[in-house]
Parts: structure tokens; sequence; C-alpha cells
């Protein structure tokens, strides 16, 4: 199989820290891209997750309201209306904005 050479431009300090890892990992950074080149081949994908700052945010929310789902049902709180729900919600916002005025005085 022929070879052709190509060139990949990144930030100097990128260059260095990858140069610096593949020599850890007992390879250059030449076998480092044939490596993930033949792992995007054979997966037919890029071979890691990849995702939007505005994605990385919806899966920690997510995981953020599943964290809560999980406490309600160890608190026997997890049958509460939409109702209950804002009216508790009203209360804490209602206290928070007490504790700030009391703050100041």
């Amino acid at each position: 199989m022929g070879q052709i050479a190509f060139t990949v431009r990144m930030d100097t300090e990128v260059k260095k820290r990858f140069d610096e890892l593949c020599k850890d990992f007992g390879m250059s950074a030449n076998t480092a891209f044939n490596v993930f080149a033949r792992a995007v081949i054979r997966q037919e994908r890029i071979p890691f997750d990849l995702e939007s700052d505005n994605q990385a945010a919806l899966t920690r929310a997510a995981q953020a309201m599943e964290r809560m789902r999980q406490a309600a049902a160890a608190n026997g709180i997890s049958e509460m209306s939409m109702e209950e729900i804002d009216e508790e919600i009203r209360l804490y916002r209602e206290e928070k904005k007490q504790k700030g005025l009391e703050g100041e005085k």
C-alpha cells in the first residue's frame, strides 16, 4: 500500500504536549495519528464522544435531575404534584429573599 504525507496545523503547546504523551506511550505522533485513522475506519465513527459545551451542560442538567429524582424517592416525596413543587420553589425563594433583606440590616 502506498503512503502519502499530510500536514496538520495545531497550537505549538498542544503539539509539544502531544509529542511528550506519544513518547510516554512508546510511539511517535505519526504512529498515533495512524492509530487514530485506523480506529475511525474500523469503527466508522470518531472513536470518542464529541459534544458541544451546550450539550455538556444539558448532560450535567439531566444528571442533576436524576440525582434529584433519586433523592426525592429516598425521602418519600417523589409523588409531589406540580402545584406542590411550585409552592416549594415559591417558599424557598421567599425564604431566600427574606434572608437577603435581613442581611442588609
